[in-house]
């Protein structure tokens, strides 16, 4: 029976996942796994500006790739620093690996005085920390049973859509366990329901819906993240029904379907969704995660009894609940039901949806050159191609991508649960990474001038890894969502202006002209990067440069910094920062 070593065994089931790139920064008891890493054929290492962007960018690769991210932290300082990064993971249901190189375990057991420790002996302190944000975790002390506890605790992640926690000691690494495991790919497969009770719900669901004059179905985020994306698509078009999705459930419908009607965000959505949502007689959600950023302040109106929730592991069906009977496998069944009435739905649908488009409004006021919020969303919505990705930041641009007809195949991405500023900038570089191995189309990013300063380093890994993002940076003088919540005058929510121009010249690696002026032993980049900036002040110029066939080619990076002014917001921001100021009660 042949054997392998720990490391490498974690490596290949990753690989059999599907990962390719593997995140991360290096410390001192992570380094023995890091050879491995660097020395397999099948996945490449990044290293990341620090532990907390590498969070971020783990997010982002594993919504593109559908799949497990791997991400590779030191103990104690290492980790911590990426704990806010795995948790907004585990709050938007994405699967991260989250692998901590821990002291050896003789060292444990002794509980010697290291460093990066608490100074007490407390070695399990940080995994412990860590639990709370982890659907599962593993602290490997021997070669015997390391495999069956990695295969669980990836499994679980693939299955669960959520992050996991393996702590590998240094003197582990190289230890030889049998690799016969590896001839049997994980099981990740949602458990299949049970058959009786699945035909009894979906009796139930098929009357409540074939009794309705006018049903709904609204998609959310966990059609996305627990892979049922093509059962929603079958359900859509067998049963002729409208089908809206919420903020967090953009593109999982291509928005140029004919049954698609636009976003509903509860009561900040345009009146003439909210209409047709609200007074549905059945509203079918397909994987709800119902937040108040998602469903605008908790402001659905749509009655309990006339609501049919899909999700992963139940079913409710009014004010009945069916614990273990999940979408995916509902999903097609229901399909199939709803499909003998198919025509007599959809020509309803055809009398009833609005049309959801993105025609530029016209100039408002004397000032028609000032780029504004309701212009520029509308006008990037034609710049986008299909499979193009679409990284939006907590804020600003992820209520104002809202506004914006994203092409088919496309995907919209955005935290709109955790909310963690400067997510978006990390994120990105797993995106673009993510895009480059799946051929997907240009991966923008759409960041505040106040959100860019927590997370900016990570542009340099992207310059490093010949990346080419579409950087597009709002200037408009510090943190606004915070100043349309509260305090709009207040300096909290001000920011040191930067010289956003030089940006991508700082993040580069100098060039041979350069050196001599840094240091004659520094090692200068052989190929400079391809980088372009561009400053964009007025609607003229802001068309002008979207319409540019080299700009749209992205042969390389590019930063562009579009200024607006100081108190524009979109609608649906307004409207939701009003709602949330009320519920925080300031006053």
């Amino acid at each position: 029976m042949s054997e392998i070593k720990i490391g490498d065994y974690i490596i290949k089931r990753l690989v059999q996942l599907g990962t390719r790139s593997i995140q991360g920064v290096p410390g001192d008891f992570n380094m023995a796994f890091l050879d491995l890493i660097e020395d397999s054929e099948d996945v490449v290492w990044v290293g990341n500006a620090n532990e907390l962007n590498a969070a971020y960018s783990a997010d982002g690769y594993s919504r593109i790739k559908g799949t497990v991210a791997a991400l590779v932290t030191t103990f104690g300082v290492g980790e911590l620093s990426a704990i806010n990064g795995v948790a907004g993971a585990f709050s938007e249901r994405v699967p991260v690996v989250h692998i901590v190189g821990v002291p050896s375990t003789s060292a444990q057991g002794a509980h010697s005085l290291l460093h990066h420790t608490l100074g007490d002996g407390r070695f399990g302190a940080f995994a412990n920390m860590s639990k709370e944000i982890s659907q599962a975790s593993t602290l490997l002390q021997s070669p015997d049973g390391a495999a069956q506890e990695v295969d669980r605790v990836l499994t679980i992640a693939a299955r669960d859509a959520r992050p996991v926690y393996i702590a590998l000691p240094t003197d582990l690494v190289h230890k030889k366990i049998s690799s016969k495991g590896l001839a049997t790919p994980l099981s990740v497969e949602v458990p299949a329901n049970d058959e009786k009770a699945e035909k009894y719900v979906l009796n139930v669901a098929t009357k409540h819906i074939e009794d309705a004059k006018r049903a709904v179905i609204l998609v959310d985020a966990c059609a996305i993240r627990h892979h049922c994306i093509q059962e929603t698509k079958d359900l859509i078009e067998k049963s002729g029904l409208p089908v809206f999705s919420t903020p967090m459930g953009k593109t999982a419908i291509d928005e140029d379907h004919a049954q698609y009607g636009g976003i509903y965000v509860g009561s900040i959505t345009s009146n003439e969704v909210r209409q047709i949502v609200e007074r549905s007689d059945v509203l079918i959600t397909v994987g709800a995660l119902k937040s108040d950023f998602n469903t605008g302040n908790f402001t659905y109106r749509t009655p309990k009894e006339s609501t049919v929730e899909l999700h992963t592991d139940h079913t409710t069906i009014g004010y009945s609940h069916y614990p273990g009977i999940g979408m995916k496998g509902l999903l097609p069944k229901l399909a199939e039901r709803l499909s003998r009435s198919r025509e007599k739905r959809l020509k309803v649908t055809k009398q009833i949806l609005p049309k959801f488009d993105n025609i530029l409004p016209q100039d408002e006021g004397e000032d028609k050159e000032t780029i504004t919020q309701a212009y520029f969303w509308p006008r990037m919505g034609k710049f986008f191609r299909p499979k193009d990705q679409i990284i939006v930041e907590t804020g600003t641009s992820s209520f104002g991508m809202l506004e914006a007809k994203l092409p088919r195949s496309s995907m919209f991405v955005a935290q709109i649960l955790w909310g963690s500023i400067g997510w978006s900038v990390g994120a990105t570089l797993g995106v673009a990474l993510a895009a480059r191995e799946e051929k997907l189309g240009k991966t923008c990013l759409f960041v505040g001038d106040g959100s860019l300063q927590l997370t900016a380093q990570e542009i340099g890994t992207m310059i490093r890894q010949g990346l080419k993002p579409f950087l597009f940076v709002l200037s408009n003088d510090g943190y606004e969502i915070e100043r349309q919540i509260h305090g709009p005058e207040r300096v909290y929510n001000n920011i040191a202006p930067w010289n956003h121009s030089l940006l991508l010249d700082l993040m580069s690696a100098p060039t041979s002209e350069d050196v001599t002026r840094v240091s004659a032993s520094h090692k200068c980049d052989p190929k400079p990067s391809k980088k372009k900036y561009y400053a964009v002040r007025t609607k003229n110029e802001l068309d002008q440069l979207l319409d540019d066939p080299t700009f749209n080619a992205g042969k390389e990076i590019q930063l562009i910094e579009v200024f607006m002014k100081r108190g524009d917001a979109p609608t649906a921001l307004k409207r939701q920062a009003q709602a949330t100021s009320c519920a925080n009660k300031y006053e």
